[in-house]
């Protein structure tokens, strides 16, 4: 211990409590703040003053409008039933729709009019009735607040709200505020006019038959999206404010009549139970509601596609969208969820099986192949057809290098190419990929760095990795394709088949939600014609029974009433 203390004495370093910049005291300017109290304010965020003067001197502290630009007040009279009231508009430019602001709040509340100059002691009719020949009228006393928001603002989404920690977060989000002088309350209106980016194909998952609509990063035309695909009134949407600063808006889909109890209660509780600043993407939640596991397998399915979000929703899987991310998490998922594609449902059975048993291959070449190719050639070359081990040993001639060095070397390569051709621009991607894999190819060979075969080895494991649907899962594969170079390396097949056996087992004990990961073949249940192979569209009458969905049925035992 005496030498780690010496250590961390010389080399440690402690960080300071506090610092000392030479910058101006400020403590006497009262426009300051300091981070403590910026925490105390929004933990102790007050409601709306009466006074309307008041209600702008808090907007100008917690907004800082000395320095912000785009954060507009607009000061203006507003004419209520021959009356006039100091208001006061809020909104950040470039957020909102200019023309409704002026159409549909401005001038039904400013310019005078037969709907805001009624005379003062007029109460308003709620309702008449007739009995006996005698009218009966229910009368209520005039209400300045009800009365803007039902007769002076014609905009569809207004909602009244007392606090200014609710109002702050619909301005933020593109709304606009309005405060009148007299009233505790505040109008909250929707007028968003901020660019954003239209439906457009999806990049990642493409089919050929399937919709060619993708998820967008605007939350409300994602969840209209599911809306119109779904058409049933049981699809309920949720909506979950994650990030102290960001507040991020993400909802919670699931069907009410189909989704398990328990599974929406887990999902739930994840979300709720976020303690972070911020949060910016879908692949950040993803992290966040996934427990951590040792081989680092994704748990939580992600697609760009509304058809495929709602297929899950109709198995009775949960769906989670993030404001600004075009991306639908899906869970829970299982191991071969990762091995589906979204065009399998639309191909005939025998056509999606096959290509279900190419990725399957295609993973197997990916994690094992490059293992395999070291293990035979450094312990097991008896295995090898005599003429093509003499091909092999006559390629590896002029090469000094062991063959473990060589592959990783090449592995490590071929990684470099393909990040270098995702990262540089769209035009020159794949240029960049087949060039360099060609010239770095030829190049290694000629200079007799690796041998012939290796390149054909590598080639084949790289374009397999390719065929997997989902990048994370493809990734997971890329990178324990290392691990079981080293075992190959360093004892043969005995090396891969441990490293096999220790694979399956933690994999066997992952679960994701609850659900093993292997399901439905370890443990081996009756998956009711939901395994890895499609049967035939009509034979798929169950739900997946480890969703343990609320109904079980999803069509007829004879869905094709017209042949029989």
């Amino acid at each position: 211990m005496k030498v780690k203390d010496i250590i961390n004495n010389v080399f440690g370093y402690t960080p300071k409590n506090t610092y000392h910049f030479s910058l101006p005291d400020d403590s006497d300017n009262p426009e300051s703040t300091t981070i403590q109290n910026s925490k105390d304010d929004q933990k102790n965020s007050p409601n709306i003053f009466e006074n309307i003067d008041t209600n702008l001197d808090y907007i100008k502290t917690k907004y800082n409008l000395l320095i912000n630009s785009d954060i507009v007040t607009r000061n203006f009279i507003l004419n209520a039933r021959g009356k006039q009231y100091k208001a006061l508009l809020l909104y950040i430019d470039g957020m909102i729709d200019s023309q409704a602001l002026n159409d549909f709040v401005l001038e039904p509340l400013m310019m005078r009019n037969k709907n805001n100059l009624f005379d003062s002691e007029q109460n308003r009719v709620i309702s008449e009735a007739v009995t006996n020949n005698i009218t009966v009228r229910k009368v209520k006393k005039f209400n300045l607040d009800e009365y803007i928001q039902n007769c002076l603002i014609p905009q569809n989404n207004v909602k009244k709200e007392t606090s200014f920690k609710d109002i702050f977060s619909g301005v933020n989000s593109g709304n606009c505020a309005l405060f009148v002088d007299t009233l505790p309350v505040c109008f909250n209106i929707d007028i968003k006019g901020f660019k954003q980016r239209s439906i457009s194909q999806p990049e990642n998952e493409v089919v050929i038959k399937g919709s060619h609509e993708a998820f967008v990063e605007n939350i409300r035309t994602n969840t209209s999206l599911l809306r119109r695909l779904t058409n049933n009134e049981n699809l309920i949407i949720e909506n979950v404010k994650v990030g102290k600063i960001t507040q991020t808006n993400c909802t919670v889909c699931y069907m009410q009549d189909i989704t398990n109890s328990d599974l929406i209660a887990e999902v739930k509780y994840r979300l709720n139970n976020l303690e972070v600043d911020s949060l910016l993407s879908a692949g950040e939640l993803e992290q966040l509601l996934t427990d951590n596991n040792i081989l680092g397998v994704p748990k939580i399915l992600v697609s760009e596609r509304p058809d495929n979000a709602v297929k899950n929703l109709l198995q009775g899987r949960v769906i989670v969208l993030v404001n600004g991310s075009p991306y639908a998490l899906i869970m829970p998922a299982v191991l071969i969820d990762f091995l589906s594609s979204p065009e399998d449902t639309n191909l005939k059975t025998i056509f999606a099986n096959f290509l279900k048993r190419i990725r399957a291959l295609a993973a197997f070449f990916t994690l094992l192949l490059p293992g395999l190719y070291v293990a035979i050639t450094s312990f097991h070359r008896e295995i090898i057809p005599t003429e093509l081990l003499y091909t092999i040993l006559g390629s590896r001639q002029s090469v000094p290098f062991p063959t473990i060095f060589e592959i990783i070397i090449m592995e490590i390569s071929f990684e470099i190419i393909r990040e270098a051709g995702l990262r540089v621009p769209s035009p020159i991607g794949p240029t960049l990929g087949i060039v360099g894999a060609l010239v770095l190819g030829q190049a290694a060979v000629s200079a007799g760095i690796v041998s012939p075969i290796l390149i054909i080895i590598v080639a084949i494991t790289g374009i397999s990795s390719f065929a997997i649907p989902d990048f994370t899962f493809s990734f997971h594969l890329r990178f324990f394709r290392f691990a079981f170079i080293l075992s190959g390396f360093i004892a043969g097949f005995i090396g891969i088949g441990i490293g096999i056996f220790v694979y399956l087992s933690t994999l066997c004990d992952i679960e994701s939600f609850g659900i093993p990961y292997t399901t439905p073949y370890a443990p081996a249940i009756n998956s009711k014609n939901n395994g890895f192979l499609l049967p035939p569209i009509w034979r798929r009458e169950y739900r997946a029974n480890y969703l343990a969905s609320k109904r079980e049925k999803k069509q007829d035992k004879i869905s094709m009433k017209w042949k029989f």
